[in-house]
C-alpha cells in the first residue's frame, strides 16, 4: 500500500498555528513539518499533538530548546498535568536557519524519523504536511513547492523531469518498496546521454555502488561505507539525494550514507531523474 489517504499542506500559517489532522492519528502517519527558526521568538518552540481543543491533553510534545547548550524534550500532558519529561542532549536545529521535520506514529510510539537543516538562505514560509502511508516510508516536504507524484502506481522504470536543473541546496526526494526478489536497483541523475550520479543497492553482493558514465563508459566505482546496507529486500526505504557545490550528499531513512564529488560540474544540465530496478516507487519528488 502506498498512499491510503493525505490532506492538503497548510501552507504559510500565522505562528502560533493550530489545524486539524483528518482522521486523527494513526499507524503510519507521517507529519512533515518546514519552517525556519527565527532569532526573535525566544529560546524555544515547540511542536504539539493534542487530544481535544484545550491545552489540558497533549499526546506528545516536542519542544527544541536553544538552552544550556541545546536540547530537546519531549513530553506528555493528560488533564493539565504534565508527565516526566525525556530531554534529547542533542539539538538538530540552528536559530535563523530553515529545517524539515518529519514525524511517524505507530501504534507503540511517536519516532522524529529526520530533522534535516535546509541549506537555504533563511525563509519564513511554513509548510505543514501530513501523509497516511506504509510505516517506514518519509515524505520531506521542500520550502519551495516541488514537482509531486502523489499516484500509487509509478511505471517502471520511471523517468521525469528536474526543472531548472541541478543546484546547490536541491533536494530529490524518492521513496519505494524492494521487491522481495530484488537483486539490484538504480537511481540515476542524468545529464542528456550522461548520467551524473548512479546510485545503485545491489543486494546480490549487499553493496551500494555510486558512479558516472560520460560518453557511453562509466568511471570509477565508489563502494565503501561507513554504516552497513541500509537497504533490505521486501522492506520500504526513503533517499533522499542533496545537491551541493562540491558533490552530493545522500541520506537514506533520515540517516545520512553517503557523499559523492560532482564529476559533471554542469548543475543546470543535470535535469532528468530516472528510477529502475527490482523497486516499487510510493513517492517522487523533484
Amino acid at each position: 500500500m502506498a498512499f491510503s489517504s493525505s490532506q492538503p499542506p497548510y501552507l504559510s500559517p500565522v505562528i502560533p498555528f493550530s489545524g486539524k489532522i483528518q482522521g486523527g492519528l494513526q499507524d503510519g502517519l507521517k507529519i512533515t513539518v518546514n519552517g525556519t527558526v527565527l532569532y526573535c521568538n525566544g529560546t524555544r518552540f515547540a511542536v504539539n499533538f493534542h487530544s481535544g481543543y484545550s491545552d489540558n491533553d497533549i499526546a506528545f510534545h516536542f519542544n527544541p530548546r536553544f538552552e544550556e547548550g541545546g536540547y530537546v524534550v519531549c513530553n506528555t500532558k493528560q488533564n493539565g498535568c504534565w508527565g516526566p519529561e525525556e530531554r534529547k542532549m542533542h539539538m538538530p536545529f540552528q536559530i535563523g536557519n530553515p529545517f524539515e521535520l518529519c514525524f511517524l506514529v505507530d501504534s507503540w510510539d511517536f519516532k522524529s524519523t529526520g530533522i534535516w537543516p535546509v541549506n537555504s538562505a533563511p525563509v519564513t514560509q511554513t509548510v505543514i504536511h501530513t501523509v497516511q502511508s506504509t510505516p517506514g516510508q518519509l515524505f520531506p516536504n521542500p520550502i519551495t513547492p516541488p514537482m509531486v507524484y502523489p499516484t500509487t502506481t509509478y511505471p517502471m522504470p520511471f523517468f521525469t523531469s528536474i526543472l531548472g536543473g541541478l543546484y546547490p541546496s536541491k533536494n530529490i526526494f524518492v521513496s519505494g518498496t524492494i521487491l522481495p526478489t530484488a537483486q539490484r536497483f538504480h537511481i540515476n541523475l542524468r545529464s542528456g546521454s550522461d548520467i551524473a550520479f548512479h546510485l545503485n543497492p545491489r543486494f546480490d553482493e549487499n553493496i551500494v555502488v555510486r558512479n558516472t558514465q560520460i560518453n557511453s563508459s562509466w568511471g570509477s566505482e565508489e563502494r565503501s561505507l561507513s554504516r552497513k546496507m541500509p537497504f533490505a529486500r521486501g522492506q520500504s526505504f526513503s533517499v533522499l539525494i542533496t545537491c551541493e557545490g562540491y558533490g552530493f550528499k545522500v541520506a537514506v531513512d533520515g540517516q545520512h550514507l553517503l557523499e559523492y564529488c560532482h564529476r559533471l560540474k554542469n548543475l543546470p544540465a543535470i535535469n532528468n531523474l530516472e528510477v529502475g530496478g527490482d523497486v516499487q516507487l510510493t513517492h517522487v519528488q523533484t
